[in-house]
């Protein structure tokens, strides 16, 4: 993607005037192609003579975005010089975790002062954590139902506290080492716990949940939604635990109790 008009608000561009945002899908097969960097250029208002400058340019972009496993690699501002450059004066990189191992040289580079505490714990057990602002808090398997599970408490009337996916295979320890993390956010007025038990059985985090909120001492409210492997003896151990654990009958069943319990509406 590219624009004429990027800087801080380029949300509001591409929401207010979506034209004035250029694309240009690029196949993995072939890479970026001439055609592409030369509709970007007379997108952008650059002159033509620009395009030659351009190609290796945003090649190398490309290249470099493949070469370095990036999830993201934005450049703003790209300007162009008295003398008829292009040169990148700030750009963000994002890094694929998953491909750490083949970048070590990477890790020199984190900047913990750029992330959060509860943030930086999280990774050290290996759990994708995002702190947000709400005080619901959330425990999911994967990454597509942790967003539908935040969507679905927003839709509820509340907020939620964090991302967090434990993984398709959590260990007992990994659910004890999230439940802390959790926790550790004063906002938090409750728990929502959504597993989908297909590599992960349902009784298998039924007993780390219990274990964890032993452990731990757990004060606030939790909501657990189970479906999959073993899902009734799942609901079985937390009935039985004598905890203060709600099984909830679905997801938007879940999602309405756990903001009720956290003190409603927001």
């Amino acid at each position: 993607m590219a624009s004429a008009a990027g800087g801080m608000e380029i949300e509001e561009v591409a929401k207010e005037h979506p034209e004035a945002i250029l694309r240009e899908t690029i196949h993995p097969a072939t890479g970026l192609q001439a055609y592409q960097v030369r509709d970007l250029v007379f997108g952008l208002g650059l002159p033509a003579e620009m395009v030659k400058v351009a190609q290796p340019f945003f090649q190398s972009l490309y290249r470099a975005f493949l070469e370095t496993d990036a999830s993201l690699l934005e450049i703003n501002p790209c300007v162009v010089t008295g003398d008829g450059r292009l040169v990148a004066l700030d750009a963000k990189v994002n890094f694929d975790d998953n491909a750490m191992y083949r970048h070590p040289e990477f890790a020199e580079l984190r900047d913990l002062d750029e992330e959060t505490s509860l943030e930086v714990e999280a990774s050290k057990f290996k759990l994708n954590y995002i702190q947000l602002e709400g005080n619901v808090a959330c425990m999911v398997n994967g990454a597509g139902l942790a967003m539908a599970t935040m969507d679905i408490i927003k839709l509820s009337g509340g907020s939620p506290a964090n991302f967090l996916d434990v993984g398709g295979g959590a260990s007992e320890e990994q659910v004890r080492n999230a439940f802390k993390i959790l926790l550790s956010d004063p906002n938090v007025r409750a728990v929502f716990v959504n597993i989908f038990g297909g590599i992960l059985r349902c009784d298998v985090l039924a007993g780390g949940v219990v274990k964890a909120a032993r452990e731990l001492g757990i004060r606030v409210p939790v909501v657990v939604r189970l479906e999959g492997t073993n899902v009734e003896e799942g609901q079985r151990i937390l009935r039985e635990s004598k905890l203060n654990f709600t099984v909830a009958k679905g997801m938007k069943d879940g999602a309405e109790t756990v903001v009720k319990l956290a003190g409603g509406a927001r």
